[in-house]
């Protein structure tokens, strides 16, 4: 019987090398290394798995410049597939009914379920005939991490002979019942349809056809129909590079300092986080440092002069890399009272740095935290997240001792099993698995 990943603790499991070097055509169509959110996780991804097999990665034409920036030989490390004559009308398309810069998120994954397809429409006709001469031992859909996008690549490579890996896939985590205002404030309403996509043509061949479906987090993981749980393998989708991660918290003697990470958008409760730090910001027990923007910037500036915070708080705005690790390493904690993250890549990269994590338990940050390496408090109505928030805060105000045991216990959890390195040896195992013809159960990495 295979391993429920639904109910399986995420407790990191020891990794065997693979001995084979397999032949992968990684399909990532959104992979760049110079953007962040899912480009970033499919060329991080894609560029890892090279250590440990022979990758040729495909992906979009928008990508092409960044990649021969970063030293790949097109045609040798990577291939390009031009879809724009349908792509480009498409992205517009979704952007005019997204209603809003950076809202409508269901809409634009719904857009692209529709345009998608084309793009492997050209990487068939690109690669079918090596794929069909056995040039290939794997097909891996590294991108869309979407499950509600169909792969018509799976029926092909079946029909070929060739076992194709899908995922990770993550998204589609249910707005909580108490933030109906904020999902939309978010222009979501197409979200309250979500669950048609189930029934959309392709997806049940999608799933049928791959010989391995990895599912970034447990609510995608249980959307999968169990028919197919005999080859679903959990495998959160984000990790670090500890080269762009290698510096450690070192916060100044003083009060708790505490960083907010992320877009200043109603669902990642940065106003939340203000109230229930207000009493300890106002009588210099705390310093706020908040790090990104976005359309609730002057709002949130409003509240904490009418809180009478503003000189506890830091608005820094968007930042580069580097400098928001040079910020969050002068704090304690990362402050994160998102009510609907998809991964949780930020809460990782906190944790890299020995900054520990205070998220809201549910979806991503609650399956990435434990409890000796943070706090995940219960996600509830606003008033209670708030309540929440600020009594762990007012707790560690007063006594702040378990935050170094903690620290160091979230920095060794991360670079112990969630770098990119470590990512790419565990699905190494899922190649090795396919590759054998799925004996037994599915490899468990975590």
């Amino acid at each position: 019987m295979a391993v429920d990943p639904v109910s399986r603790d995420v407790a990191l499991s020891p990794l065997v090398q693979s001995q084979t070097r397999h032949r992968v055509l990684a399909i990532a169509e959104a992979a760049n290394p110079e953007w962040v959110s899912v480009p970033l996780v499919g060329w991080s991804l894609a560029t890892a798995l090279r250590e440990v097999a022979d990758v040729h990665i495909v992906t979009q034409v928008r990508n092409r410049d960044a990649f021969l920036r970063a030293g790949m030989i097109e045609g040798q490390d990577f291939t390009a597939i031009d879809s724009e004559a349908f792509a480009r009308p498409m992205w517009k398309l979704a952007e005019l009914l997204r209603m809003g810069e950076g809202k409508g998120w269901t809409m634009v994954q719904a857009v692209n379920a529709l345009s998608y397809p084309y793009f492997e429409r050209l990487v068939w006709q690109r690669f079918g005939a090596s794929i069909r001469a056995g040039d290939w031992d794997i097909v891996h859909r590294i991108t869309p991490l979407s499950p509600t996008i169909a792969s018509p690549l799976a029926g092909h490579c079946a029909r070929a002979g060739v076992p194709f890996v899908l995922g990770p896939l993550n998204g589609g985590v249910p707005w909580p019942k108490s933030f109906d205002a904020e999902r939309r404030r978010e222009k979501e309403w197409l979200s309250y349809l979500r669950g048609a996509y189930k029934a959309l043509p392709g997806r049940g061949a999608t799933l049928r056809h791959a010989q391995a479906i990895l599912a970034g987090s447990r609510h995608t993981a249980s959307e999968i129909p169990s028919r197919y749980r005999e080859k679903l393998v959990y495998l959160p989708e984000n990790a670090i590079d500890p080269a762009r991660f290698n510096k450690r918290a070192a916060p100044a003697p003083g009060p708790l300092r505490a960083g907010f990470v992320g877009r200043l958008v109603p669902y990642k409760g940065p106003d939340m986080l203000l109230e229930a730090a207000a009493p300890l910001l106002r009588d210099g027990r705390l310093r706020l440092e908040m790090i990104g923007d976005g359309p609730m910037r002057a709002e949130l500036a409003a509240q904490a002069a009418r809180l009478g915070i503003e000189e506890a708080v830091t608005f820094h705005g968007w930042l580069e890399h580097r400098a928001v690790q040079d910020v969050l390493c002068g704090c304690h904690l990362l402050s994160f009272p998102s009510i609907r993250e998809f991964g949780g890549g930020v809460v990782l990269e906190a944790m890299a740095l020995g900054v520990v994590p205070m998220v809201v338990d549910y979806a991503g940050p609650g399956e990435l935290v434990t409890a000796d390496t943070g706090f995940r408090l219960p996600c509830g109505d606003r008033a209670a997240i708030t309540a929440g928030f600020r009594a762990a805060l007012e707790a560690l105000a007063a006594d702040p001792g378990p935050l170094p045991a903690m620290s160091a216990a979230a920095r060794a959890r991360v670079h112990d099993g969630f770098t990119w390195a470590q990512k790419a040896a565990q699905v190494a195992q899922v190649y090795d698995w396919v590759a054998a013809g799925r004996p037994g159960t599915p490899p468990a990495p975590l």
